[in-house]
């Protein structure tokens, strides 16, 4: 056990046990399946996976599952990260969307591949207002 003194960093320098989520951050293997609310509190969806931009290192995306039923008939919907807040009280994120927003948002099926379009990003980041970060 952790001496209260430590520090999260050295706690995480052990090395003894894998350490998947501190006070700052979290393994991506917690963050996949973490339910998002819209702003009423109601759950949309889950995240179903991040998109890590390779060069910056940064999370460019979050993936949000959406709909369906056992995964037959899901949709994917590209959520820029910086759209989404953390709630401890929800124990998930929020996101500032309404599910008949998403309806209309950029999104794509399980067999689908948009990200072999290079504009496909600026739509995502165009329809939620934001500057595309690049």
């Amino acid at each position: 056990m952790a001496n209260a003194t430590q520090t999260e960093t050295d706690r995480v320098r052990e090395g003894s046990e894998a350490i998947d989520e501190t006070y700052r951050l979290i393994a991506s293997n917690k963050v996949e399946g973490t339910s998002v609310f819209s702003p009423d509190g109601q759950n949309i969806g889950s995240i179903h996976n991040f998109m890590v931009d390779k060069l910056s290192g940064k999370v460019s995306y979050a993936v949000m599952s959406f709909g369906g039923f056992l995964g037959i008939g899901e949709q994917y919907h590209p959520l820029p990260w910086d759209t989404l807040s953390y709630s401890e009280d929800l124990g998930g994120y929020m996101v500032n969307v309404t599910r008949e927003q998403l309806e209309e948002a950029p999104r794509y099926g399980r067999h689908d591949d948009p990200w072999t379009d290079p504009e496909y990003g600026r739509r995502v980041y165009s329809y939620y207002g934001l500057p595309f970060y690049i």
